[in-house]
């Protein structure tokens, strides 16, 4: 309903400036009545005031409605300045006609038949050029219009994709998101299985989050907040304690703030899979903070590289933040991410402008 509304205003506002043009066309000969204030001579408006207005209207809607979308549009220029040439030539035959037919006989008379003024052929050249001016300008509007109406088209198109690709990058995040956490619940089940069970109920709870809130576009920053906190108590349940795992939370209980689902997940992953080391001590400092005009969810973590033989991972989850903050924060966004100089410690810091959801 909102969108027809939005369609019509455009319709409307071009149909009450053609009004207005006419309007003034019609009405320019009021314009040139003496300050005297001589009453209009009707006949005369009729007979000679509304020619030229006349032809330039003809003129116009018959580009307009017939010439430019038939021949124009279709790339036939010859049949379309062919058409325009025997268009013109027939209105100002006919406006000289019509004038002749009114005024002929008194002018002749006036004068006795000796020519005044500049030849006839200068007058309808004059109006014959009027009128082609009439035509470019028809065809001018027709174009802008057809071009605003494709650029509309191609944007909605651009959108239709982007929100496609969306689509499918967060279809392609679920599995490989369940694919890793049951990963670790996989290694869990071999050493504790208390731990394990566990682990399998504070999953079912991030299956609420992953399929549904993951469907829309945009999630309320708290539910993404209560999801990373469930998450990260999960990845818990299996560390050891060489293992410190330290998070700082500065986001308001009830943040309303839109964000993409599922957008930080994959750079805590990311610090689970390269931050811990079985034999040696790691840790993993996560920080996710809110202020009036960013989101921040900064990372460090102890590096541990896996090996090409660890399959632990397919590898997809920060190729996928990548293309999703380019789809849905092009322009806002800044992100830096890699391992120190001497590489002991992984860094992640990604900032996003906080702008309304479309």
């Amino acid at each position: 309903m909102m969108k027809n509304s939005m369609d019509k205003q455009p319709r409307t506002l071009g149909i009450l400036v053609h009004v207005i043009g006419w309007g003034i066309a019609f009405g320019f000969p009021f314009l040139m009545i003496s300050r005297s204030g001589a009453n209009i001579n009707w006949t005369d408006y009729v007979g000679h005031g509304l020619i030229m207005p006349l032809s330039f209207l003809v003129t116009f809607y018959v580009n307009y409605f017939l010439l430019i979308p038939h021949y124009l549009f279709k790339g036939k220029i010859r049949h379309y300045l062919a058409f325009n040439l025997v268009l013109i030539a027939l209105v100002v035959a006919a406006g000289h006609v019509w004038q002749e037919y009114l005024y002929g006989e008194l002018i002749r008379k006036l004068t006795e038949g000796r020519p005044i003024g500049p030849p006839k052929w200068m007058f309808i050249l004059r109006d014959a050029c009027s009128l082609a001016l009439i035509a470019g300008m028809s065809a001018a509007i027709r174009l802008s219009m057809r071009w605003k109406q494709n650029e509309s088209a191609l944007q909605e198109a651009e959108k239709s994709r982007m929100e496609a690709e969306l689509k499918n990058l967060r279809n392609q995040l679920n599995p490989h998101f369940l694919l890793n956490t049951l990963n670790n619940i996989y290694a869990l089940i071999a050493f504790d299985a208390d731990k394990a069970q566990e682990a399998v109920q504070e999953l079912s709870r991030l299956l609420r989050h992953v399929l549904y809130d993951n469907q829309q576009s945009f999630t309320p920053l708290n539910k993404e907040m209560d999801f990373i906190r469930n998450y990260i108590e999960l990845m818990r349940i299996r560390l050891s304690d060489r293992v410190r795992v330290e998070t700082t939370f500065d986001i308001h209980p009830d943040s309303r703030t839109p964000i993409a689902p599922l957008i930080f997940i994959s750079l805590i992953e990311n610090a689970f899979k390269h931050g811990i080391s079985p034999t040696e001590p790691s840790f993993i400092r996560i920080r996710l903070t809110e202020d009036e005009d960013t989101i921040r969810c900064e990372i460090e973590n102890s590096n541990h590289p896996k090996s090409h033989t660890d399959k632990s991972g397919s590898g997809i989850g920060l190729e996928q933040v990548k293309k999703r903050l380019e789809l849905t924060y092009h322009g806002h966004y800044r992100w830096q991410y890699g391992p120190t100089p001497d590489g002991s410690i992984y860094q992640s810091s990604l900032i996003i402008d906080k702008t309304p959801a479309p």
